[in-house]
């Protein structure tokens, strides 16, 4: 076994697989059942020593998002039941995804590394070379040629010296205009918290995608998936994962702010990247959780990988596919090991009124 192979081998936990929707929307179309289609990533890093300065900064372009009540959920999955109405409070959002310029801010002002450029623990690791074990990221690496859904990693691969700086690896560069990816979740808190700002919760999150539609739709935006022949979303079109027809024009990234808005002023809220939401992820909170501006369980729990800490995500990706993932339409999930990244991954901000 080479040495990417076994660092892959060692911190990547597939974690999306083939399944079907429950009862209520029985079809043979693939889903990613845990929410997620990129791989985990285990809590090995070491303490984040950075310090992130006193002083709060802001970014402009926070849409007021009304206070008001909703069905919260989808009958489409089991981590998204029962339906139950939810009440939460005026708020401030991110009108846009955190973008590559912004974080670019954060970090020179703060210093801060990310959970992706620090150096691994070997005491995590024991009997690997700490040679081998070197900070990295997973990239999304579309095969040649139609493969089996069954297995994430032979489309997902652990690039050394990938992060939000090198989002392809060693060489590449971002886009300033592009949502910022490869952030764990304490690299979105780390910022959020800068900002003068926080993580959106669950219900924040889904209560602003809907924006105001009191009927349950099949996507956020409708029921059609392109609406008068337009692509709205940056998902993927194609062949999952081999080929992308791009016919919005973007084989991975957008800029932010490419495609329409929804009513409130939001841009991206399905699609380009995950999302980071607050909540921590259990399958099971929505039989218990409050009415009044629920803020997720007390701690995590996912019983596809008991071990792991995990929050939820929200939005979906370039990658979401009706062929395999359609974790971004109307109600739908995602989750995330704290510590992961990956190129499709990113977040924006809220802040109570």
């Amino acid at each position: 076994m080479n040495r990417i192979s076994l660092i892959i081998s060692l911190i990547i936990l597939a974690s999306c697989q083939k399944n079907k929707p429950s009862v209520a929307d029985q079809t043979d179309i693939p889903v990613c059942e845990t929410g997620v289609a990129m791989p985990s990533r285990a809590a090995y890093f070491k303490p984040d020593s950075t310090g992130l300065a006193a002083k709060a900064g802001s970014v402009p372009g926070m849409v007021a998002i009304p206070g008001g009540d909703f069905t919260m959920g989808s009958s489409a999955f089991e981590d998204t039941q029962p339906l139950h109405p939810v009440h939460v409070d005026a708020f401030l959002m991110d009108e846009h995804e955190v973008t590559n310029a912004e974080f670019a801010a954060f970090v020179k002002a703060t210093h801060y590394v990310t959970v992706a450029e620090r150096s691994l623990n070997p005491a995590d690791f024991p009997g690997v070379p700490a040679a081998d074990l070197v900070p990295g990221s997973a990239v999304f690496t579309p095969p040649t040629q139609p493969i089996s859904l069954e297995n994430p990693l032979r489309w997902w691969t652990y690039v050394p010296g990938t992060n939000w700086k090198h989002p392809k690896g060693p060489g590449s560069s971002y886009q300033p205009k592009d949502p910022v990816v490869h952030v764990s979740y304490e690299d979105a808190a780390a910022y959020a918290k800068w900002a003068g700002k926080r993580l959106p919760t669950e219900a924040e999150w889904e209560f602003a995608a809907r924006a105001g539609n009191p009927k349950p739709t099949l996507y956020y935006w409708g029921n059609e998936l392109k609406p008068q022949g337009q692509w709205v979303a940056n998902i993927h079109q194609g062949h999952f994962p081999d080929h992308n027809a791009r016919e919005d024009g973007f084989a991975e990234l957008s800029p932010v702010k490419t495609y329409p808005a929804n009513a409130y002023g939001l841009y991206d809220m399905e699609g380009n990247v995950w999302e980071w939401c607050s909540d921590y992820y259990r399958p099971d909170y929505y039989a218990q959780s409050p009415r009044d501006n629920p803020k997720g369980p007390k701690d995590s729990y996912d019983p596809q990988e008991p071990g792991a800490v995990k929050r939820v995500q929200r939005g979906g990706s370039f990658l979401c596919s009706d062929q395999y993932c359609i974790r971004y339409k109307a109600g739908s999930r995602g989750k995330g090991e704290v510590s992961s990244g990956s190129n499709n991954l990113g977040f924006r901000c809220v802040k109570s009124q």
